[in-house]
């Protein structure tokens, strides 16, 4: 009896035995299929820092989505913004010495005259736009004005017009630059004259985006604008001849005959700038404080996400967007953006 027992007892301590095993073992399993979904610790950390922005004054809506749509990516990282015409943002930079992380112009040559190769290596053009004609409900002459006789309208007596700073913003010489070429188109001698006398200074500010509260408080009744503003900010706009809107490839050469001379990088001196189709350019200055987080950006700009975001905001994407400059880009850059043609 006591030879039976004392086999019971080690069979059921091995039943014991094996029972403790094949729990511990479904442990292990269980807390290794776990592990990836529970650590949240990624391979590499994520994005952070300030990252700063120079940029265009109608590219003020766009940056302020993308850097939203950033941010969920990446909510670490604080953005810090500053609009102003394209030109004086640039010399924020090579003037003033300021440091920014992307400058981002509504004109790209801007970049290519006054930042590179001192400032800046490469310039990326990644956008295009519209010359228009934006006024409100409320505007003299709202029920009448359209592209076949704007150029009659808006001399009238009574009748308020203004644009941007040429010195200081793209938009203000490219207005400029439809007037010179709506002279032609409209077969008109003088009319560039004509707009211009009956366009006073005080209808004149720094950049292009200052003239919208004027439209809307009623001070001003049209404005020459980018259409991306126009769309942004909810108002009528005249749709220009693309022949004089600055809008098209394919019209370059015609838009080339329009010049308007400015102010040059140095004290006194001058430059002049001929007219082309619109194209933004994006680049990082040299001194650019958090580069990594300038490249990821300029990434995310010319990805979907980013070219989707500048489509809804009325400015559409160049893609693939194209530098001059494709061997100075960063290797992350080189993958997605193709050289100009003739670079």
């Amino acid at each position: 009896m006591k030879g039976k027992t004392t086999k019971i007892l080690s069979i059921a301590l091995t039943l014991v035995m094996m029972l403790t095993l094949m729990v511990g073992c479904q442990q292990i399993e269980e807390t290794t299929t776990e592990t990836p979904e529970t650590s949240g610790t990624p391979e590499t950390p994520g994005l952070s820092g300030t990252f700063t922005i120079f940029h265009a004054g109608s590219l003020t809506v766009p940056v302020d989505e993308l850097s939203k749509a950033f941010q969920k990516e990446h909510p670490d990282v604080k953005f810090e913004t500053e609009a102003a015409g394209s030109r004086t943002t640039a010399r924020k930079v090579s003037e003033l010495g300021r440091e920014a992380d992307l400058v981002m112009s509504a004109d790209y040559t801007v970049i290519d005259n006054l930042l590179i190769p001192d400032f800046a290596d490469w310039n990326i053009r990644f956008a295009r736009n519209t010359m228009v004609i934006a006024y409100t409900d409320q505007s003299n002459f709202a029920d009448e004005i359209n592209s076949d006789n704007w150029y009659d309208v808006l001399p009238r007596e009574g009748v308020a017009y203004g644009h941007s700073e040429p010195n200081a913003d793209p938009c203000g010489y490219r207005t400029l630059m439809v007037w010179q070429l709506a002279e032609k188109h409209y077969d008109e001698p003088g009319l560039y004259e004509k707009l211009d006398e009956n366009c006073p200074p005080k209808n004149v500010r720094p950049k292009s985006v200052e003239l919208i509260a004027l439209l809307e408080s009623g001070d001003m009744d049209h404005a020459f604008e980018y259409r991306s503003v126009a769309v942004q900010h909810g108002l009528n706009f005249v749709e220009l001849p693309e022949e004089i809107n600055l809008s098209m490839v394919k019209h370059a050469d015609l838009y080339s005959e329009a010049k308007v001379e400015l102010s040059g990088s140095e004290p006194g001196e001058t430059i002049t700038t001929q007219g082309k189709p619109i194209v933004y350019g994006v680049t990082m200055p040299s001194n650019a404080p958090s580069p990594e987080l300038a490249v990821k950006f300029v990434e995310f700009l010319l990805g979907p996400e980013g070219q989707a975001i500048m489509e809804e905001q009325g400015q559409p994407p160049i893609v693939p967007a194209v530098s001059d400059n494709i061997d100075n880009l960063p290797d992350e850059l080189k993958e997605i953006v193709e050289a100009a043609s003739g670079s």
